[in-house]
């Protein structure tokens, strides 16, 4: 497997990209191909000791910054980070993209160079949702579609679905609509008319779910429209960072005895694990043609390892063509619906 990494994408590009490629080195043994600034890259390579031949380079003169028009910068810069390695995945010269630059970018290359899979209209970010004391959910469309139509839903909730069962490991994951109520005719015309394609789905789906349940794991695939996911995301971000700041300020400002705050310590460890979107990796861009994952664009060194681990299984489990034989196989379904309902009609 060919392992393809975004070196200029990122905060602290190229730096944390090289010290998280050495460090997924430890754990697999695929091929790591870093595109960007060659001779700095390499120079960090170098400085951080590394002498194997796993990671190779590829030269990329042209960086794309988050302020730019993302398609106008997809079609302009061909020498970026960014465009190389899409062409590359499209040629077939690696088997999945892994990047922390520009959002707008990633999606709007994907979309032109990829393309989506056939049946798929638009891809979605699925974004793993931590879930404190419990195993995380994956929350989509997490940002990549801020106007949505039903089917688009149903479809996020199928990729989804594969996604969670062949990557994270949950078998039969529940699906959860998230509206303004729990009652089947609770939300907008959106979510009441998406609720009743997914009641007719062989889907794991437990109806509606309001925000306010998210956090507690209530559903392992969270649907909703980009602009509400990527709300419900960043507050849940805020909320999460004030809670440990302000835990950590009231248990060291307080004169508690030294075993019980190494045991808080230990505790508060464990929560921040929980809460930490380090410890999951990137989030997938599903319903393109070829494996891509989108890392925090603050990711750290550890947070690019993770994501290159968490692209092993999404290639080998073939979850593209998975979602593509899915989406093959409901449209079947559509179809022979309506056809059945002319031959009723026509009687």
């Amino acid at each position: 497997m060919k392992i393809l990494i975004d070196g200029m994408g990122g905060d602290n590009a190229p730096d944390i990209v090289v010290e998280g490629a050495i460090m997924a080195t430890e754990y697999t043994a695929d091929e790591l191909c870093i595109l960007g600034r060659e001779d700095a890259i390499r120079d960090l390579l170098r400085e951080h000791g590394y002498q194997g031949d796993q990671i190779s380079v590829i030269n990329a003169t042209e960086e794309i910054e988050n302020d730019e028009s993302p398609v106008r910068a997809i079609r302009r810069k061909k020498d970026s980070s960014i465009v190389k390695a899409l062409n590359m995945l499209k040629e077939g010269d690696g088997d999945v993209l892994v990047s922390a630059g520009s959002t707008g970018a990633l999606l709007a290359g994907g979309h032109l160079i990829l393309g989506c899979i056939d049946g798929i209209e638009r891809p979605a970010l699925a974004t793993v949702y931590p879930i404190i004391g419990k195993e995380p959910s994956l929350l989509l469309d997490a940002g990549a579609n801020v106007e949505c139509k039903p089917h688009h839903l149903l479809q996020f909730a199928y990729m989804g679905s594969l996604y969670m069962e062949e990557v994270i490991g949950r078998k039969n994951p529940v699906v959860g609509l998230v509206s303004n109520g729990v009652e089947q005719g609770k939300g907008s015309l959106l979510t009441k008319e998406t609720y009743k394609l997914l009641d007719e789905t062989s889907l794991n789906f437990m109806g509606n779910i309001e925000a306010r349940d998210i956090p507690l794991g209530i559903a392992d695939v969270i649907v909703t429209d980009g602009f509400t996911g990527n709300v419900i995301l960043k507050l849940s971000e805020g909320l999460a960072l004030t809670m440990m700041r302000e835990l950590k300020y009231r248990f060291t400002s307080s004169n508690i005895a030294k075993l019980g705050a190494a045991m808080l310590k230990s505790k508060l460890y464990s929560l921040k694990q929980d809460v930490d979107y380090k410890e999951y990796g990137g989030a997938p861009i599903l319903g393109l043609n070829n494996a891509l994952l989108k890392m925090h664009g603050s990711s750290d060194g550890y947070a690019v390892m993770r994501t290159i681990l968490k692209a092993i299984p999404y290639v080998r489990e073939d979850v593209v063509g998975k979602i593509s034989k899915a989406v093959q196989r409901q449209n079947e379904l559509g179809n022979a619906k309506d056809d059945s309902k002319q031959i009723l009609e026509s009687k």
